[in-house]
């Protein structure tokens, strides 16, 4: 009986030593868990007015989350009396080994973060990056995905897009289509320079402002070359190229001039 009034006492003891502990760790972990959920909804509503990109916005919200969750935790920890000292160790050394085994997706998650709040390009563009041409489908964290005109879906790793050189053509709304007709020494320049700038005044996708251009640009090899330069929309661009190139080619062939190709002159000497 004396020894059970002993144990009895001794818990009591102890629940008076370390029960405010307990509650007040309860109460911090319950006050925390609420101030983590209104922290999250507040970096949300900033990020949502700041535009973030919502893939971006998850993440960032996910990761910000697990971190303050971590810290309370080990707050808590700390006013019951555990040694925090080695948790933090622990963690700190699994972070280390978790970022040089993932040191490739890290660089292309700061690749895609890069992209994502400086916007070098956004879905939709038509953009040039690592020797590829296509449409943006998607910019994900840690991917960038092109669709090509042939309808090739292209994956670059946003690590060396974002380091890398990248030509949007989407972010204006004019584009200059230059083009080069060659004709023959032997033909008409004048008759050949009016064929063009007729051609370029009589087409109505060519913008007025600023005045298209059609200028003697080389004497080649075998041919004398024009350079046309013609403003149009971005979404013209690629039909005025083409068209130019057929109509070019009839239209001279009406007219008489010709259009060389690379030729030499041999001359053959007989030694007597």
């Amino acid at each position: 009986m004396e020894t059970i009034q002993n144990y009895y006492q001794m818990a009591v003891d102890l629940i008076w030593r370390i029960g405010p502990q307990f509650l007040w760790a309860a109460v911090t972990l319950l006050v925390g868990f609420w101030a983590i959920k209104i922290i999250n909804k507040f970096a949300n509503k900033a990020m949502t007015k700041g535009k973030v990109e919502v893939s971006l916005q998850k993440f960032i919200a996910s990761l910000l989350s697990i971190g303050l969750k971590i810290l309370l935790l080990i707050s808590v920890a700390g006013m019951l009396g555990i040694a925090t000292a080695s948790f933090v160790a622990v963690i700190g050394a699994a972070g280390l080994a978790v970022g040089l085994a993932l040191q490739g997706s890290l660089a292309n998650f700061a690749g895609g973060v890069l992209i994502l709040l400086l916007k070098p390009f956004k879905v939709g563009d038509v953009i040039e990056a690592q020797g590829h041409t296509g449409k943006v489908e998607q910019i994900q964290i840690f991917n960038t995905v092109l669709k090509t005109p042939d309808n090739k879906t292209i994956i670059l790793p946003n690590a060396a897009v974002s380091n890398g050189n990248i030509t949007n053509y989407s972010t204006e709304p004019r584009r200059r289509v230059d083009m080069t007709f060659g004709i023959g020494y032997d033909d008409d320049l004048k008759k050949a320079k009016q064929i063009l700038q007729d051609m370029v005044e009589n087409d109505a996708r060519i913008l007025k402002d600023p005045a298209p251009v059609v200028l003697v640009s080389e004497l080649a090899d075998s041919s004398v070359n024009f350079a046309v330069r013609a403003w149009v929309n971005a979404g013209d661009y690629w039909d005025v190229y083409f068209d130019f190139q057929e109509k070019v080619k009839l239209t001279f062939d009406e007219q008489g001039i010709s259009i060389p190709y690379p030729q030499q002159d041999v001359h053959l000497y007989q030694v007597q």
